[in-house]
């Protein structure tokens, strides 16, 4: 089962990736990249013979635009050297996640969150400022992506954010990504401020989200999660279905 749905993963998110406002996708190859507000590998699929030199094309493609490029790394990817090749070659790893999944015609066990608690979805600009102060509060640094592209894809209908509240703070929050056409939404930037975690709020931010996918006609819920959050998850009914991560190369234009 779960390696059936392994493979219709990577058909659907992978091979051929959702696109949002200006994000293009070129298949190169065994490699699916993404280009626009970000740079990203998101599949790949090389034999022993062509890896090395793909990836320093990959480099040098890089080069003459300047930027930079995160190359995901999923655990089952060819050539299982991959990673090794990536890192002789500058790219720099970030942190292990597994990819979890959940099937959403499954009841959630019950959560017992704050009774000060309320969760409410990202509409206007003011309810953005709202996400960014509790994503800041929860990882420590400001939110990693546009602000008015997130707005503009949850007016698309792509996305959504839900901001967690307790005694009317914004302290927790969450996005929700509803690529169309296809069957797995997935879960990002879920986190809590430090001072508020122990209370159900990340769990209660995992059921809406996982909630509006189900109401919008998803079939699978899916997130990349640290060690720190996967047993929550799993307890949530999620499953592992491969190891993910990225390794990132930054250069100017023109450099090298």
């Amino acid at each position: 089962m779960l390696t059936d749905l392994l493979a219709r993963y990577d058909a659907e998110m992978r091979w051929d990736p959702p696109l949002t406002e200006g994000l293009a996708a070129a298949r190169v190859g065994g490699l699916v990249r993404l280009s626009g507000p970000y740079n990203c590998i998101v599949y790949s699929d090389l034999s022993e013979a062509e890896a090395e030199a793909q990836v320093a094309a990959e480099v040098a493609h890089l080069r003459t635009t300047g930027g930079a490029l995160e190359w995901k790394v999923h655990g089952h990817d060819r050539p299982g050297d991959l990673p090794r090749i990536l890192e002789r070659h500058g790219f720099v790893p970030e942190p292990m996640e597994t990819l979890l999944v959940r099937t959403l015609d499954e009841t959630f066990p019950p959560v017992s969150a704050d009774p000060d608690l309320s969760i409410r979805t990202v509409t206007t600009a003011g309810d953005i400022d709202d996400f960014l102060r509790a994503v800041e509060a929860a990882f420590g640094h400001p939110f990693g992506h546009d602000a008015a592209l997130l707005l503009a894809n949850i007016r698309a209908g792509v996305a959504s954010a839900h901001v967690a509240y307790v005694d009317g703070a914004p302290v927790a929050a969450g996005r929700l990504e509803m690529p169309s056409g296809r069957s797995f939404a997935g879960l990002y930037t879920g986190g809590v401020a430090p001072a508020f975690r122990g209370r159900g709020l990340y769990r209660a931010l995992v059921q809406s989200r996982a909630r509006e996918a189900a109401a919008r006609g998803y079939s699978y819920v899916i997130t990349e999660a640290l060690e720190t959050s996967r047993p929550i998850l799993e307890k949530l009914g999620f499953a592992p279905l491969t190891t993910v991560q990225g390794w990132v190369l930054e250069v100017a234009a023109g450099e090298g």
